[in-house]
């Protein structure tokens, strides 16, 4: 499933009541020295990124972000007002590994605050980032609170009626096995005949009944599926060894299994990907496509490629940088 789960964004929302401008960052304000500067780079044509929002100590892409140098044609064609303001950028903290809370409880890091700094960084801008309930963001958008979302967000034809995205990962689902993968499970058939635990009533669950009728279809003996609460108790069964596999979203997948005390390994299921974009208000057309370009040009230097490898999800990768390409 590429949506978030319901009960993850509840809790990440209320989690994050009156978290404000995470980050380093105090508050979305900037001083008079400031727009000052600000103004004189955009008069002089040059832009630095002198005053770049510092990257969390606990940032995996840490050095990838500081060796970002300014697209000064890019940086540009920044419109004044959020050149003057600072990128105003929301997300939703409580989906690692692509948003989650440093240790300090304050700063937030992951591969979309992550994406953030660097695109921020390729325009020269200064940037803030707020932590917000997921079905909110958009609205943020709209109302002109936002300039930016990267909050894994799935780009699709309901949300483009007031959003634009600029497209940055495919992310489709995995199944998390027992580590080094003893039953030899690549593709869903491998499963056949085999115990698969899923969350009740959840998108998993959905998908184990597909992948069982395929079994069935090809003569071989459908999945055994064991329905159980949640994603800690189907993690739990594959640990234990009551059940071959469960099924959930491949970044959380990569995150889980890159704990060392879960015993267990991710293996991505291919051909069921959707496509994740940045999005920006209808209104700032303009500001998506140098949004866009700023994503480009981190694909051409290789500092995206880098910033995913950081965080194990690497096979997210897009090959370019598009606008709207959702399904």
């Amino acid at each position: 499933m590429t949506q978030r789960p319901t009960t993850v964004r509840i809790a990440a929302g209320i989690i994050a009541v009156g978290a404000l401008l995470v980050g380093l960052t105090a508050c979305g304000g900037q001083s008079l020295s400031d727009v000052k500067k600000s103004e004189q780079a955009a008069a002089s044509g040059t832009f630095s990124n002198d005053g770049a929002l510092p990257v969390p100590p606990e940032e995996k892409a840490k050095k990838v972000i500081e060796q970002i140098e300014v697209d000064q044609a890019l940086a540009a064609r920044v419109p004044d007002k959020i050149r003057s303001t600072g990128l105003r950028v929301t997300t939703s903290v409580g989906y690692p590994p692509m948003e989650e809370w440093a240790t300090n409880g304050t700063d937030v890091i992951g591969v979309d605050p992550a994406l953030a700094n660097a695109i921020s960084r390729k325009l020269g801008l200064k940037m803030t980032i707020q932590d917000q309930e997921f079905n909110s963001m958009i609205p943020g958008l709209i109302s002109g609170r936002y300039d930016l979302l990267l909050s894994s967000m799935t780009d699709n034809a309901e949300r483009r009626e007031t959003t634009t995205f600029v497209d940055y990962v495919k992310a489709g689902n995995a199944f998390l096995v027992a580590a080094g993968n003893p039953s030899n499970v690549a593709v869903p058939a491998d499963l056949c005949g085999k115990t698969v635990a899923v969350v009740e009533g959840g998108s998993s669950a959905l998908l184990a009944e597909q992948f069982s009728k395929d079994c069935a279809a090809k003569g071989t003996p459908a999945y055994d599926v064991l329905k159980l609460a949640g994603d800690s108790e189907a993690n739990l069964a594959v640990q234990s060894g009551r059940a071959v596999a469960t099924i959930t979203d491949y970044p959380v997948a990569v995150a889980h299994a890159a704990d060392p005390e879960s015993k267990s390994e991710a293996v991505r299921i291919e051909g069921d990907e959707s496509i994740w974009g940045i999005g920006i208000d209808n209104s700032n057309a303009e500001f998506a496509k140098v949004v866009q370009g700023a994503v480009q040009s981190l694909m051409d230097d290789g500092s995206y490629e880098k910033l995913l490898d950081a965080w194990g999800v690497g096979e997210m990768a897009l090959s370019k940088a598009t606008i709207n390409g959702g399904a």
